[in-house]
């Protein structure tokens, strides 16, 4: 015999409704689906990765000798050559903007974790900061053509480096902010109980505990950047020739700069068989040092935490 449907007529809340039991042979067979194409994304992904990849070491590889790493580009239409000189600026500008960039992104950071935590000035901080980090490089590129390179009146490897630091600021700043934050409190209020002040006790405890997620985040932070062309377009732009100097038209401050990613743009677009082969060569090259540091650090850093 059925329960009579009663009705609710009272001042009180209205009876919740019976839930209706959910099929478990549904649930199973949706959470199936999601696992199929969640597989299927992930090796269609990685499968067209792994192409672009062996394209590029099958079109590349022929390029690389010695005379690749120590020689000039070729005349236009001529066999031999290399990209010695793309390579070295490169080199040097990334370099230029990890000293720029790196230092002041670690402090910052250190300033955010430690000291600003969740006052309004850091919380502004923080913002202008995930802001600049989602900002398209071509942007900051023209920004910096604006700031410096049109003033100056020339192009030069140093305005590339502060485009490139000033893509690097804010992921060091947030990667090490991150990273601290990390560090269990226990360790901060172990040292202040002992009397050393706050500064030493970041610098001396929470630091040193940090340590290789802070060099992990610095190195990544670099590879970052060393790929990228768009600023370079507007800042360090391109030369056939070595860097000489610091100062006049081949020098990192008087003129433009040679960089590997800007010259593996040009050469990929020329209709000469050579400067295409070097541009693959090139493209091979910037590939295994940007995914080769990647996977490197990567390593090291699990490493260091099953030790």
């Amino acid at each position: 015999m059925s329960a009579p449907a009663t009705s609710h007529n009272g001042p009180g809340p209205a009876p919740l409704k019976a839930l209706r039991p959910r099929s478990h042979g549904r649930r199973k067979a949706v959470d199936a689906a999601i696992r199929v194409f969640a597989w299927v994304a992930a090796t269609a992904g990685i499968a067209v990765m792994f192409l672009i990849v062996w394209e590029v070491i099958q079109r590349g590889l022929s390029a690389i000798d010695w005379g690749f790493f120590t020689e000039l580009p070729p005349v236009v239409g001529e066999d031999g050559g290399g990209l010695g000189n793309a390579i070295l600026g490169t080199l040097v500008i990334t370099f230029v903007a990890a000293l720029i960039a790196l230092p002041m992104g670690f402090f910052g950071g250190i300033w955010l974790a430690e000291f600003g935590r969740n006052g309004k000035i850091a919380t502004g901080v923080r913002m202008v900061a995930n802001v600049n980090m989602g900002i398209p490089s071509i942007v900051v590129g023209v920004f910096i053509f604006a700031a410096l390179v049109r003033p100056l009146q020339h192009y030069s490897g140093f305005a590339g480096s502060i485009a490139l630091a000033f893509i690097m600021l804010p992921v060091m700043a947030r990667t090490t902010e991150d990273i601290l934050n990390l560090v269990p409190n226990e360790l901060r209020e172990s040292g202040l109980a002992m009397g050393a002040p706050r500064w030493r006790v970041t610098l001396g405890v929470v630091i040193r505990a940090a340590r290789s997620g802070l060099i992990t985040g610095a190195v990544l932070a670099t590879v970052r950047v060393a790929g990228e062309t768009a600023p370079l377009l507007f800042t360090a732009l391109s030369s056939p020739y070595w860097l000489q100097g610091l100062f006049g038209p081949e020098g990192f401050f008087g003129g433009p700069t040679a960089n590997l990613t800007k010259t593996v743009y040009d050469f990929s677009g020329m209709p000469y068989e050579r400067m295409q082969e070097l541009a693959w060569g090139g493209a091979l090259v910037i590939i295994v040092a940007v995914l080769g540091l990647n996977v490197l650090m990567r390593l090291i850093f699990q490493r260091g935490k099953e030790w």
